[in-house]
């Protein structure tokens, strides 16, 4: 499903926050939003990579609008990079600006993926999330929170069998405890390359069984 493109200006604690906003076509109404977070920024992560990209457009062939944005000190973002710290209160003023209300879903790749789990975990609880899409979690490297029970029928957990940068076995470890399921790419390794097309197929299947659940 094609998707118009809109870029957007916010403004965050840090200054101006870059954002792009895919809307798919020929739908008169979006099943929710999805927030897109992206890798690490000190290693050239930004809101055009291209797993983040994939993960839009998963979203949106499934009719969802896909947000992305530049954390603070990348591309037309002002500020400078917080560890994780600022980029989740970037996370959060881009839900509160344009995910205030109606469905939800939450992604991230990578460090991204850290910062999603930050902003579910300070969301307000009367705000449900629909769907939480992680891949390539940086749980070896940061203090990924754990999920809640309640969602993890409608959480994906997508790594690479074959990633060097975050290893599998950090992954499980963190999802162990949670008896979180996490779905593994044999051969992948953490950027997924010449395995975009599955990685979108995954998340495509996931957000399809959910429509139907």
């Amino acid at each position: 499903m094609n998707a118009s493109t809109e870029r957007l200006t916010l403004q965050g604690p840090a200054g101006a926050i870059e954002v792009l906003r895919d809307t798919p076509d020929g739908v008169a109404a979006p099943r929710g939003i999805a927030v897109i977070a992206h890798p690490h920024p000190l290693f050239g992560g930004t809101m055009d990579n291209k797993v983040v990209q994939t993960l839009a457009r998963a979203f949106v062939q499934c009719g969802w609008t896909a947000v992305r944005f530049n954390f603070r000190g990348v591309g037309g973002s002002a500020g400078v990079h917080d560890a994780g710290r600022g980029e989740a209160d970037d996370f959060g003023v881009v839900l509160a600006q344009l995910a205030g209300e109606g469905p939800l879903a939450l992604a991230g790749f990578s460090f991204g993926a850290f910062v999603a789990s930050r902003a579910l975990v300070a969301l307000p609880p009367a705000r449900t999330v629909e769907q939480l899409v992680l891949v390539g979690t940086a749980a070896s490297r940061f203090d990924v929170a754990a999920i809640p029970s309640d969602l993890h029928p409608r959480t994906l957990v997508v790594h690479g069998e074959q990633d060097d940068t975050v290893p599998l076995s950090a992954v499980l470890d963190w999802a162990r405890p949670q008896s979180l399921p996490v779905t593994v790419v044999p051969g992948g390794g953490h950027f997924f390359h010449g395995q975009l097309p599955l990685l979108k197929g995954l998340v495509v299947r996931h957000l399809q069984a959910a429509a139907f659940s």
